[in-house]
């Protein structure tokens, strides 16, 4: 009888179990000895944030989205992304010109477990006035490192690769004043393990898909008790990851569908200065214990009964539009992924460039996340 490779229940929990733990940083052992579950998911690479911008803000986004890498923080940002305002977008009969952005990142993930994990990413966006709204396609990349091929005999039979990734497709438009709209439909695929040769064969790799939907508030002419918050003040809603659960040989695990929620203000705003303070809360919709997960939309109501959420402010100052420095703090509870740091960051902006740079700084010592630097690149197209 020919030996042929051996892919099991059993191999894919401990390949999920070592993706979500090195994606994440942590692994909760309170659900191994009858604690509070761990809520997780499957494919968790749609939590990492994209933009090395966001990340030195301690994980927002939700409220500003004010660039391409709104496709991620929440497609309602799209819709204000029309015209470019900088001089050097405009022709010289002043007509103005469509925006058009390219955004790419790419980071070397948890470097210190030498497992060859990284995360690459890019997008583009564009604004069409024949359908009176902003475009954009994005793709991303994760590899999970390189694991030991197991024979049914026991036997090692060389090694292979793991990985995931997602198509999107988003559109923003104006739906009211002051008021934008966007969706986002995405392709996933997730590639645990390979197909096996033979009669009994079964395959490793899961496929799904999913949607976002986002809204977001500038308002340009707002006073309340006195005070003006005219082109100051931003709300955002992003519900996230909408979708079928990802079905793995007999295991099936939900999507990591979370609920959105930011705030931004500027702080300062005049020709040199521009301060900005961001709030996010975000509620992880995956409710599961022991027996399994909840289905959607049940778990849009059952997930509130743990508190498996997150908590991330930030503040970003900009001198003239060109040089830009960041922090942020980011916490998460213990059975969410016990994640708490401090992140840092800076950007400089040349002619139609802007590159970022973010350093994370765990709380607790010799954590997976420990000393994460993680670099993006922007471009205006014209």
């Amino acid at each position: 009888m020919e030996d042929i490779p051996l892919i099991t229940s059993k191999m894919m929990k401990t390949i999920l179990l070592i993706a979500i733990t090195l994606l994440i940083g942590n692994y909760n052992t309170k659900a191994q000895s009858g604690g509070s579950a761990v809520q997780s998911s499957a494919v968790p690479f749609l939590m990492i944030s994209p933009d090395a911008r966001a990340s030195g803000m301690g994980e927002v986004g939700t409220a500003i989205a004010d660039d391409v890498n709104a496709i991620y923080w929440n497609p309602g940002g799209l819709a204000f992304l029309d015209y470019f305002d900088y001089g050097y977008t405009f022709d010289d009969e002043g007509t103005r010109t469509p925006f058009r952005q390219v955004a790419l990142a790419f980071s070397p993930w948890l470097p210190q477990f030498n497992a060859d994990l990284y995360y690459s990413y890019g997008t583009i966006a564009q604004h069409f006035d024949e359908i009176d709204g902003t475009v954009a396609f994005n793709f991303i990349f994760m590899n999970l490192g390189e694991f030991k091929r197991t024979l049914e005999n026991s036997q090692e039979a060389g090694t292979f690769t793991s990985n995931e990734f997602s198509f999107g497709f988003s559109y923003g438009t104006i739906i009211a004043p002051d008021l934008g709209f966007g969706f986002q439909l995405r392709y996933i695929q997730s590639n645990l393990t390979p197909t096996g040769q033979g009669s009994g064969a079964q395959s490793g790799t899961g496929v799904s898909g999913g949607f976002d939907v986002g809204l977001l508030w500038k308002p340009s002419d707002l006073q309340v008790l006195g005070a003006d918050f005219e082109d100051r003040l931003a709300l955002g809603m992003n519900l996230q990851n909408v979708g079928p659960k990802m079905t793995y040989i007999n295991e099936a695990d939900p999507l990591p569908t979370n609920l959105r929620l930011g705030i931004a203000y500027d702080v300062v705003k005049d020709e040199f200065n521009k301060l900005t303070f961001a709030f996010d809360y975000t509620k992880l919709l995956v409710n599961r214990d022991r027996n399994g997960s909840d289905p959607i939309p049940l778990s849009f109501v059952s997930s509130w009964e743990n508190n498996a959420m997150e908590f991330a402010g930030g503040v970003e100052y900009w001198y003239e539009d060109v040089v830009a420095l960041r922090a942020g703090y980011f916490t998460e509870p213990d059975n969410a992924g016990a994640r708490k740091f401090w992140n840092f960051g800076a950007g400089v902006r040349y002619d139609i460039f802007r590159l970022d740079f973010s350093f994370i700084n765990t709380i607790e010592e010799n954590h997976p996340l420990a000393n994460t630097l993680r670099f993006s690149l922007l471009a205006d197209w014209e």
